[in-house]
């Protein structure tokens, strides 16, 4: 039974570590593809989104605000809705590089560096790809928006590694010790 059982935990580390860069290559794509949308699309979306949330929050709160009132609101905020994705794609982006960095075993500064750098530059990139879309512009100031989304995000996973270590993976870790001093 022992056998077994290492058998399964080796094929699942050894086969799920791999596997763990696919939620940012994900991330990375989504970012690329609203990056390549036009100034319309892109307006439209935010727009969409707005009125949706607005939408939803009417509905919780009972405001009975009319389709004009909640089309006004989402029009008027669409700039702070905007930023809000940019920070919100970032932090995923974020987090999913930072989680297979700390499945390979990078910790600490050396995480928090080289997820920061990384997706950084990303983000870089990605405002120089904005120049290939027609009404779309760079700013360095959605760089320093999604850095703030990228600092979140990483501080999220160095706290959830450390809870984890202590409490859901402790049995894993001693028994590694275990393992590694004998």
């Amino acid at each position: 039974m022992k056998y077994i059982r290492m058998y399964i935990k080796y094929t699942l580390r050894y086969t799920l570590k791999p596997l763990s860069f696919v939620p940012a290559i994900i991330m990375m794509y989504l970012i690329f593809s609203f990056s390549g949308q036009n100034a319309t699309d892109s307006g439209a979306l935010s727009y969409d989104v707005g009125f949706h949330l607005y939408d939803i929050i009417n509905n919780i709160f009972a405001l009975d605000l009319s389709s004009s009132q909640i089309a006004d609101y989402a029009l008027t905020n669409q700039f702070y809705i905007r930023k809000a994705a940019h920070i919100t794609e970032y932090l995923l982006l974020a987090m999913s590089v930072s989680l297979p960095l700390y499945v390979y075993k990078v910790r600490g500064f050396k995480l928090s560096f080289f997820a920061t750098a990384f997706c950084v530059l990303y983000a870089f990139l990605d405002e120089y790809h904005q120049t290939f879309s027609y009404g779309r512009t760079p700013q360095l100031r959605d760089v320093a928006i999604d850095s703030i989304g990228i600092v979140i995000g990483v501080i999220i996973v160095r706290i959830l590694g450390f809870i984890g270590r202590k409490t859901v993976f402790k049995s894993l870790s001693e028994e590694y010790e275990e393992q590694r001093a004998a």
